[in-house]
């Protein structure tokens, strides 16, 4: 995840909180280390934070067992790419600022039992005016939303045009992301905000609505039509059919004769 408030520098800075990682933006268990990038230039300081970028590193059992810990996985911009970064406003970068300045006041104080729990407490924080200033930046930008999910709608419109789906199979979140340059979890939070489902959701509702207008063919089996829309099994098709319209292919067939 970036963030921008001024232009990128050539010298990088460094804050530690507890360890250095191992150079991964992100989320990573597997390397035992939680990475945010961010800007700042020289000291941690409201006055000069402006321009050069800093790593805010941990070890995860910082968080272990406290509420962060449990909840890390509701921060999906971790996984965002850099050209979906967060771009600040001036009151959003202060409030940035003063909630890094108070990591950086209790890493200054003495260790004590309380240590742990208020650093974890304000990088927590700092993830929930991320949350927040993402949101916003989401309701900012909804003429550009609403163009990506018209693209995205053409995009399905295209992949079920011809053989497509036969030959490549079911369109997954990744590849529409992808098609679209963008992340899957930048894509599918977009998606969850612009039409209140998932974009996994809303690929299925396009399936079961052309496989509906397939199922009004008597010549169509339920076979041809799963194949055709991609499922690799005719099984997977009927319960993803059953699971959005609460009925198998041939009830809904059944209850549309003409």
């Amino acid at each position: 995840m970036l963030f921008t408030f001024g232009n990128p520098p050539a010298a990088v800075h460094v804050l530690i909180l507890v360890i250095i990682a191992h150079g991964v933006q992100g989320h990573d268990n597997n390397l035992g280390c939680f990475c945010l990038i961010l800007w700042h230039s020289g000291l941690l300081n409201p006055s000069t934070l402006c321009g050069l970028p800093f790593l805010v590193s941990y070890h995860p059992d910082l968080i272990r067992g406290t509420n962060l810990g449990r909840n890390i996985k509701e921060y999906t911009f971790f996984s965002y790419d850099v050209n979906e970064a967060l771009h600040l406003s001036e009151r959003e970068r202060h409030t940035f600022i003063d909630c890094l300045m108070k990591i950086e006041e209790e890493l200054q104080h003495s260790i004590d039992r309380m240590s742990k729990r208020l650093i974890a407490t304000n990088i927590e924080l700092l993830l929930n005016y991320c949350l927040r200033f993402y949101e916003r930046q989401f309701i900012t930008r909804q003429n550009a939303n609403r163009d990506i999910l018209n693209r995205f709608e053409a995009l399905l419109d295209y992949y079920f045009t011809g053989d497509n789906a036969l030959q490549k199979g079911l369109p997954t979140v990744k590849y529409c992301a992808g098609e679209l340059c963008l992340s899957s979890n930048y894509f599918g939070d977009l998606i969850k905000r612009e039409t209140g489902k998932t974009a996994l959701e809303w690929i299925q509702d396009k399936i079961v609505g052309m496989a509906k207008e397939r199922l009004l063919l008597p010549s169509n089996t339920i076979s041809q039509i799963a194949y055709s829309l991609g499922f690799q099994y005719p099984q997977h098709f009927t319960r993803v059919f059953k699971k959005v319209t609460g009925m198998t292919p041939n009830e809904y067939r059944g209850g549309n004769r003409q």
